[in-house]
């Protein structure tokens, strides 16, 4: 019976065995499902719609090819099509009848000429953006890859987002475009069927072993050895047979080798039996059992969002940390170099001019000290500007990780239209005892306040004159009451550097000081007290001329590098940029302006007229 048992035993393991392997193998389903087509079209760039990218559930992988050069990228889709502007492009879209993808070429109208927030852009910029048809690089792109030939990536974007396909924006889009997504082709009954298979089997073998032994003990009794009888007392002993001894001449006789252990039989089930149970470790070969209550995010949840009307913000962290990079990157070469056209391509406004000023005076004293760098590093802020329009401004801090010691760098970015990358216009270095408030997350991103809001304690608009009013009159000033000097040190490094040059100047020479509000756009950033971050500029001048007729001034380092002279009868102006960063409260709140930060550096030195 136990041999009966046994083989039952072996057939229905091997028959479940069999069909566990069967479903993951002979049986699996397919575990991608894909579409792909051929753009038949001259146009440089082709644009797959985020309705296509979540047709289907799961992460959506791009096979793209057909061209000596490929870049795909994604992004917003009002961004996508923001810098497409009124450039033609294939669009690929989903039929629904035949669930096949199709293309269809969109010609969009003429978008107006995009507006700089204090008047037009400039003949420059607007020369740059016409020029700007390679979209590889653009600060624009929440990811982008770019390879020889073709590009395979796996992304898991929303609908609200759409892909960008081009070659280098001028030769035609690359024409081969396929889309997968993962299907589900777990076989729950597999891991049950291969592990059931296995018990079975073992049990078996356990059986077998049983009924061996139940026979060897049933065989019945053995028979006695024959006893001495009469007559048999006296009978001689068989002879035992004699060993061969060794012999040296023929050697020894070989010994008997012994038969293998049968032990060495049951490996084979034991390796089948490991093979098996290994191979059905994996999740996908099990029933899922358990219960998750916490529901997945859903494209519906972020339609929802979408309903309250609220800006998306101009950039993600990861998006922004890549900015930064490339940002610094640019400048430290361009530092190096003293290249001023190549720090224009990621600096403007009162960051540039510092820069563009410095690369002259180093150009002709190299000992000379060089602009503050940019360092990449996060350094605690992320705050973008919640819009979906341009201009667009950001600001962060970023910290150097090779100089712990050094202040962190707040930078101000702004970008102008949707085809430039973004430009710093102010970098300056935070005050020892700088507080900032708190601001929205960078997930949301905050609301830039015009320059003349009236929600805040002075309007943007009017702090820098004001500021420099303080400068000038110190407690006099009818603006003093609302700025804090508890942590700012500006304005006794300021009064330190004007009695110093004051008791330097020979008797021979006058000195005149003045400051004024600078030429560069207030920018400012609501925080989460409904009051605001705000970025500005001021100019200090310094005049020297001479007292008498004849006497002559002479004119020594930075100021005679950026002059061009050495001496002069008529006098020297010397301009100093001074960037700042304030908190501004609220409007009727009885906290004070604090200043945050601040970055000086001579900017302009001439001869008078």
């Amino acid at each position: 019976m136990r041999f009966v048992l046994a083989i039952l035993a072996f057939v229905v393991a091997a028959t479940m065995i069999v069909l566990g392997i069967a479903q993951r193998t002979v049986f699996l389903g397919p575990s991608t499902y894909g579409i792909e087509t051929s753009v038949d079209s001259e146009l440089p760039y082709t644009v797959i719609d985020g309705d296509v990218l979540v047709s289907e559930e799961g992460q959506q992988s791009l096979t793209v090819s057909g061209s000596d050069t490929v870049f795909v990228s994604y992004g917003r889709t009002a961004d996508v099509l923001a810098w497409l502007g009124d450039a033609s492009y294939n669009e690929l879209t989903l039929d629904e009848e035949s669930g096949e993808l199709v293309d269809a070429v969109v010609e969009p109208e003429p978008a107006d000429t995009p507006q700089e927030q204090d008047g037009e852009l400039t003949p420059e910029r607007v020369t740059a953006q016409m020029e700007l048809d390679d979209p590889r690089g653009s600060d624009l792109w929440l990811a982008e890859h770019s390879e020889e030939g073709a590009v395979v990536t796996t992304i898991n974007v929303p609908e609200d987002i759409s892909v960008l396909i081009a070659s280098n924006g001028t030769d035609p889009a690359p024409s081969n475009v396929e889309i997968s997504w993962p299907l589900d082709n777990a076989t729950p009954w597999a891991g049950p069927l291969i592990a059931g298979g296995i018990l079975l089997l073992i049990a078996g073998l356990v059986l077998y072993l049983l009924g061996i032994n139940h026979m060897r003990k049933s065989r019945g009794p053995r028979r006695k050895g024959i006893t001495a009888g009469p007559g048999m007392e006296k009978m001689p002993k068989v002879p035992k047979p004699s060993r061969y001894k060794s012999d040296k001449r023929h050697g020894s006789a070989p010994r008997r080798q012994r038969a293998p252990k049968r032990t060495m039989v049951a490996l084979i089930p034991v390796a089948l039996v490991s093979s098996l149970a290994l191979s059905g470790c994996s999740a996908g070969y099990w029933p899922d059992l358990s219960s998750d209550s916490t529901p997945s995010a859903t494209p519906t949840e972020e339609i929802e969002l979408e309903a309250d009307d609220q800006p998306a913000p101009a950039v993600t962290t990861p998006q922004l940390e890549r900015i930064t990079a490339r940002i610094s990157t640019t400048a430290t070469e361009a530092d190096e170099t003293l290249n001023a056209d190549l720090a224009a391509t990621r600096f403007v406004g009162p960051a540039l001019d510092e820069r563009k000023a410095n690369y002259l005076i180093r150009a002709k004293i190299p000992e000379y000290a060089s602009a503050p760098s940019i360092p990449s590093s996060p350094g605690g802020l992320t705050l973008p500007q919640a819009t979906d329009t341009w201009p667009r401004t950001v600001m962060t801090v970023v910290q150097d990780e090779e100089n712990p010691t050094a202040a962190p760098t707040a930078v101000v970015l702004v970008q102008a239209s949707p085809r430039e990358n973004y430009h710093v216009e102010y970098a300056v270095r935070l005050e020892p005892q700088a507080e900032i408030p708190e601001v929205a997350p960078a997930t949301i991103g905050a609301a830039q306040l015009p320059p003349d809001s009236a929600f805040l304690l002075l309007p943007p608009n009017k702090l820098a004159a004001a500021y420099a009013d303080v400068i000038t009159n110190g407690d006099n000033s009818e603006f003093a009451p609302l700025f804090s000097g508890d942590a700012d040190t500006l304005r006794g490094v300021i009064a330190a550097d004007r009695e110093a040059k004051k008791a330097a100047l020979p008797t021979t020479a006058s000195i005149e000081f003045s400051v004024a509000a600078g030429s560069a756009p207030a920018l400012a950033l609501a925080t989460n007290d409904s009051g605001a971050l705000v970025s500005v500029n001021i100019a200090e001048n310094e005049v020297v001329k001479p007292l008498e007729v004849g006497a002559k001034i002479k004119t020594t380092g930075a100021v005679s590098a950026l002059s061009g002279i050495t001496e002069t009868e008529k006098g020297v102006q010397s301009t100093y940029g001074d960037q700042l960063l304030f908190y501004v409260p609220p409007a009727g709140s009885t906290d004070q302006i604090r200043l945050l930060g601040f970055s000086q550096s001579l900017t302009a030195a001439v001869q008078l007229p």
